[in-house]
């Protein structure tokens, strides 16, 4: 049955692998430098206030939400929403993901384009998501071509989603590892942590985007195979 077919496993196992390291990485370098303490000692909540008031941006609050590694910016409400261990702690971890997250709202400001293609995205994305599952299972299931290769279309939609997120994370690391320091909100001695902890999250979403790109590529082999 399509389900037990043995190549798609072969396809996934290493993307799987992928994951579960790129996800411990995460884990660890979170860990680890949440226990290090920012030598400026500020907040989460200040770091993130003070770049985005000296790259002008206007508008964005600051709120704190539970969980953890929750952090985001929501582009709609121009909301900037950090976990409580981001929201008001003080290490070199909490500095990194607060940072980063205020990249994304200089990106929305600055109408970076990564970030508006991903969000006109987003709407086809979800479609694709949840209803190419259906259409390829049914369409695998009863033999009708038309609906696998429907199915596989709206599944590529969330791929190119997923490939399109890869230079919106990596730009906005790479705004907070610059401006941290020459804003003097992170001391020098303070970057290898903030590094080790953005480098270990940009890998999350190389193994996401990895998984599905090998994933469409097993089911447009299926498809021609059927």
């Amino acid at each position: 049955m399509f389900y037990f077919d043995p190549l798609y496993f072969v396809f996934l196992g290493p993307a799987l692998l992928l994951s579960i390291w790129a996800q411990a990485r995460v884990k660890l370098a979170y860990s680890k430098y949440s226990k290090v303490p920012s030598s400026t000692g500020m907040t989460g909540a200040r770091i993130a206030r003070a770049m985005l008031d000296s790259e002008g941006v206007q508008g964005v609050s600051i709120e704190m939400v539970p969980g953890k590694l929750s952090d985001h910016y929501d582009p709609s409400k121009k909301i900037l929403r950090l976990s409580d261990g981001v929201y008001n702690g003080t290490s070199v971890a909490a500095a990194g993901i607060a940072a980063h997250e205020v990249g994304h709202a200089i990106q929305h400001a600055r109408k970076y384009s990564p970030l508006v293609i991903r969000t006109a995205m987003v709407p086809l994305a979800q479609l694709g998501s949840n209803l190419s599952w259906i259409l390829m299972l049914v369409g695998f299931l009863i033999s009708v071509t038309e609906l696998v290769w429907a199915g596989i279309i709206l599944f590529g939609a969330a791929v190119l989603f997923s490939i399109v997120t890869l230079p919106v994370e990596f730009n906005a690391s790479a705004r907070a590892k610059e401006a941290l320091p020459r804003l003097g909100l992170v001391a020098a001695s303070d970057s290898r942590g903030v590094n080790a902890v953005l480098n270990a999250a940009a890998m999350t979403y190389v193994a996401a985007a990895a998984t599905a790109v090998l994933q469409l590529v097993y089911f447009v082999l299926r498809a021609n195979r059927n």
